[in-house]
């Protein structure tokens, strides 16, 4: 149950920052008791796709592993992507445009 209320809340954020004068091009998701998949792009250029799967359900080391990717418009008309990985490691974000650690 955890796992479906945190799907449908990152849904849920995502498509919150549609522009007003923007409309869902496309829009597809599937939530499962163990993993989930979502895919959606909108007519202002943003777009985003995820996987997750529960990974050691019901054990003291359950997480949930997710990789996907979105990308925006930003104000300079530069498209900016970013491809993530999240698990038990933490929110690991890739991207031309993110500073690299040392």
């Amino acid at each position: 149950m955890k796992f479906l209320i945190v799907f449908v809340a990152l849904f849920a954020v995502a498509l919150a920052g549609v522009a007003p004068d923007s409309y869902i091009e496309k829009s597809y998701s599937e939530v499962g008791p163990e993993n989930f998949a979502f895919d959606w792009k909108t007519s202002d250029g943003q777009q985003a796709e995820a996987q997750g799967v529960l990974q050691n359900a019901g054990s003291d080391h359950e997480a949930l592993a997710v990789k996907g990717s979105y990308s925006y418009v930003g104000d300079d008309g530069v498209t900016y992507t970013v491809t993530y990985i999240a698990d038990e490691n933490g929110f690991q974000p890739h991207g031309a445009h993110l500073p690299v650690a040392p």
